[in-house]
């Protein structure tokens, strides 16, 4: 009995050793996920020759795509992400899509030893945002207006009779049906008629399905990205943690929006926030809040005005522009008995002074490294920002909620809650 207790534990054991190894496995295997859709195999497979542009590519950034491991995902560097799809019948009509996402990056070692490229578990969203994708292609597809008929001609075929007797002999079996003894027509007035109206049934037919179309793919309440790039973060401040960077175009339901920021839903209970003049918003509300004085008196009610220029070394220890020259602006109020000006017109006068001095900057790029805004206040400070960045945000490379990220502020809270990270 003695033996059969160790033969019993000694199995135990393997069994344990055996389940941690196909955890360990599945842990390391390509994160993949599935869906079936109400549509033949061959259907989806042509749907998915639409989509190869979206199976592979670089990655912005790791944050939000894979799940959390051992090591910080700063030390990654070129992400790059490989989906492949199977396609496999269910039931009668319907298809199951299967999809598996690799990511691999550059894994850069403090040390230098073990850096290497390294695969890295998908936390599932490339997955679904490529079934999300199918799907709109299979919309795309039902939703196309069939091409009309072909109107069927009148098959007529001989008869013959036989000789001497007067009466009509039985039509020949040449096909599946009995034709008439001789063919006969419609007035041509009836055939223009009939013709005539079953092209207006048809075309009302295709104006209804296509409003039915816009109607379904431009909702009220969608706000559209401007430039690749834009940070969607996690709060309505500038140096909140960004979720993602969304590509021109991307198109997010509207939660609610104040002056300069608004609230978005990405996927299912997923929400974040995007700066507003990133975005174009839906017809009736202006992608920027109105100011007073705005059109011809715009410049007789603009809050700011600059009172003296200067190139001198930077007046600080931000990394970016220590101890280089730089084109050094005073700011001050216009009605110096005003209370803070708030964040959005100091922002705005910001990058309306940056706008006009950047092609001057540029041509002395050999001497000049930057520019700084000192705004001569008790709620003043200063704003500074290099012409590398500059010039990205003029070639519109990045979206203003980017270009302020990179920019420095002192103090940082100079701008409330939309205070950039780059000063920290």
């Amino acid at each position: 009995m003695k033996w059969a207790r160790l033969l019993r534990k000694e199995i135990g054991v393997c069994v344990l050793i055996a389940f941690a190894l196909l955890l360990r496995v599945e842990s390391q295997s390509p994160a993949s996920s599935e869906r079936t859709f109400p549509q033949s195999k061959v259907a989806l497979e042509q749907a998915l020759k639409n989509l190869q542009p979206s199976l592979s590519g670089r990655l912005p950034m790791l944050d939000g795509f894979v799940s959390p491991g051992d090591q910080p995902l700063d030390r990654y560097r070129r992400p790059y992400f490989q989906t492949s799809v199977q396609v496999s019948a269910a039931q009668p009509g319907n298809s199951v899509v299967r999809v598996s996402t690799k990511i691999t990056a550059w894994y850069a070692d403090p040390s230098g030893a073990h850096s290497g490229y390294r695969a890295l578990p998908s936390n599932g969203r490339l997955e679904a945002d490529l079934l999300d994708q199918l799907s709109e292609e299979l919309a795309k597809a039902s939703a196309a207006p069939a091409p009309a008929p072909a109107a069927a001609g009148v098959a007529t075929q001989p008869t013959e009779q036989p000789p001497g007797t007067g009466k009509p002999a039985a039509p020949a079996a040449a096909g599946p049906f009995s034709p008439p003894l001789s063919p006969t027509f419609p007035p041509r007035e009836q055939v223009a008629n009939t013709a005539k109206g079953t092209d207006g049934d048809l075309q009302a037919e295709i104006k209804s399905l296509e409003e039915i179309l816009h109607n379904q793919a431009h909702p009220s309440n969608l706000v559209a990205v401007k430039q690749s790039g834009t940070a969607v973060v996690a709060s309505p401040s500038l140096t909140a943690k960004t979720i993602f960077l969304a590509s021109a175009h991307d198109e997010f339901e509207m939660l609610d929006f104040n002056a300069d920021w608004v609230h978005v839903r990405i996927s299912g209970l997923s929400r974040g926030w995007i700066w507003r003049n990133s975005l174009e918003m839906p017809e009736g509300i202006p992608d920027t809040l109105a100011r007073p004085g705005a059109g011809a008196n715009a410049a007789a009610a603009q809050p700011f005005h600059v009172t003296r220029e200067e190139t001198a070394p930077f007046p600080g220890d931000w990394q970016p522009l220590r101890g280089k020259s730089v084109r050094i602006l005073s700011v001050e109020k216009n009605d110096q008995s005003a209370s803070d000006s708030g964040v959005t017109m100091r922002l705005e006068f910001a990058k309306s002074v940056l706008d006009k001095s950047y092609n001057e900057l540029a041509q002395k790029a050999d001497t000049l490294a930057g520019i700084v805004l000192i705004f001569d206040s008790a709620d003043g400070g200063m704003i500074a920002a290099t012409l590398p960045v500059m010039k990205q945000w003029k070639a519109g490379a990045l979206s203003d909620s980017a270009f302020w990220r990179q920019c420095f502020f002192d103090p940082p809270e100079m701008l409330g809650g939309a205070g950039g990270s780059a000063s920290q």
